[in-house]
């Protein structure tokens, strides 16, 4: 039975990325897992309940990064976020985060507050890199690290926007300017 769940919650990602959270149903997981839709509602009562599964499953991962990394330096750690997360979606897929982000207002509360969370977590891990960089002398005292972090987080987002929609592979130039920006 955990194998099932671990699929629903796994096609459902990919839903995600595909056509955002408010765009699927529990009607396309069964088509494509060829199960009733009364076994979907079996592990997760509403597609709210899936959704924070699967918010969690992301989570999960930002976790295990954060945690996981602590003796590889400050530019490689840059390097490998941004590796690892551009790695994980297909060429028109886009970042789950970003497609719950767009459909954030239609989102139950509970997901929200989730998304939030997720939102800061991403951020997070994002500013201690490039703030670690600083500390090492690799990136300009002056350089707000704050604005830094969102910029390149929405940067990256936006590749994989416009590599959905050019068709072309844009994720290679994107992760040179990435590791420019902390080389001196």
């Amino acid at each position: 039975m955990e194998n099932r769940k671990e699929q629903i919650i796994d096609l459902a990602l990919q839903l995600i990325q595909q056509k955002g959270y408010v765009a699927f149903s529990y009607d396309d997981i069964s088509k494509q897992l060829g199960v009733t839709k009364a076994s979907i509602h079996y592990h997760f009562e509403k597609k709210e309940d899936l959704g924070a599964a699967i918010i969690d499953k992301i989570m999960q991962r930002l976790d295990r990064f954060s945690n996981s990394n602590a003796s590889i330096s400050p530019k490689e750690k840059l390097k490998m976020f941004f590796a690892d997360r551009m790695e994980r979606f297909r060429c028109y897929d886009i970042c789950p985060i970003s497609s719950l982000q767009t459909d954030f207002e239609s989102l139950p509360e509970v997901m929200q507050k989730k998304v939030n969370e997720i939102s800061e977590k991403e951020l997070l891990i994002t500013t201690n890199i490039l703030r670690e960089i600083q500390e090492q002398g690799d990136l300009q005292s002056s350089v707000d690290v704050d604005s830094l972090a969102l910029m390149i987080l929405a940067a990256g987002k936006g590749v994989l926007q416009y590599q959905r929609v050019l068709g072309k592979d844009l994720i290679a130039d994107f992760m040179k300017q990435v590791s420019n920006l902390t080389d001196k």
